[in-house]
């Protein structure tokens, strides 16, 4: 029975990138980024519960992935297409087949298609899943950005448009060549290849795990201080430190 229970767990991640799928469809982005959170929570219990009840096993890797490709990739691609959209003031019957029966050729645009980049980020974190379950090198580390971090990078946008308040911030988020740039980035960094370290602790020693408790620590405080925008710079955080460690990551 207990074989069971991480894959169990992983389908309740699967659930909420469903339920947030529908929230981003219906333009409800912060619900959606709060159901993404939440997937991403079952996603770190389901191998920890894996670990500790000694149930892994090929199954729950491949619906791990399934999961992940959903929750932390097809939504954010959503979020960002519906981003763009808005940063265009491209409305959403554009996209509606019907539409393009009209005699209105506007829907052909390519300023009406540009939201579609977006879509970037599924594809390219369905590629980096399929690539890391073929991958026996990453026990320990990662090679390219995991598809939750990116996730929490994008979700973190519409939350900081709802709760930060900040007419500066919130045109930079606004801003469609800086989503485009985001998404195309995206699409390099989760298949880029260039190792980023784990938060897996092996033991809680302090000397073996400095850079994660480091992370960990400033991480904290850049929540504290910037809020929902310092998820974008924890982000960031965690490329910059992997790159400068790359001699313990080999």
């Amino acid at each position: 029975m207990k074989k069971h229970i991480p894959n169990l767990v992983t389908l309740l991640n699967l659930f909420s990138g469903c339920v947030a799928a529908i929230f981003v469809i219906q333009g409800q982005l912060a619900w959606g980024a709060v159901f993404v959170f939440l997937g991403i929570f079952f996603d770190f219990m389901d191998g920890l519960l894996a670990r500790a009840l000694d149930a892994r096993s090929e199954l729950g890797l491949q619906l791990d992935s399934l999961a992940d490709v959903v929750t932390s990739g097809v939504v954010p691609g959503l979020v960002l297409y519906k981003l763009l959209a808005l940063a265009l003031n491209v409305p959403d019957e554009m996209i509606d087949p019907g539409h393009w029966s009209d005699d209105n050729s506007s829907a052909f645009s390519m300023v009406n298609l540009l939201p579609l980049v977006g879509l970037i980020v599924p594809m390219s974190s369905a590629y980096r899943l399929g690539r890391f379950n073929l991958d026996e090198e990453q026990q320990h580390f990662f090679k390219g950005l995991p598809t939750p971090a990116n996730a929490l990078l994008i979700m973190s946008l519409p939350l900081i448009l709802e709760f930060q308040d900040s007419d500066v911030i919130n045109a930079q988020i606004l801003n469609p060549v800086l989503l485009i740039v985001l998404a195309i980035a995206s699409a390099y960094l989760l298949n880029a290849p260039v190792r980023l370290f784990s938060l897996k602790f092996r033991s809680f020693d302090f000397a073996s795990n400095i850079l994660r408790y480091l992370f960990l620590i400033i991480s904290l405080i850049l929540l504290l201080v910037f809020h929902f925008a310092g998820i974008p710079l924890i982000i960031i955080l965690y490329v910059l430190m992997s790159l400068a460690n790359q001699k313990q990551l080999h």
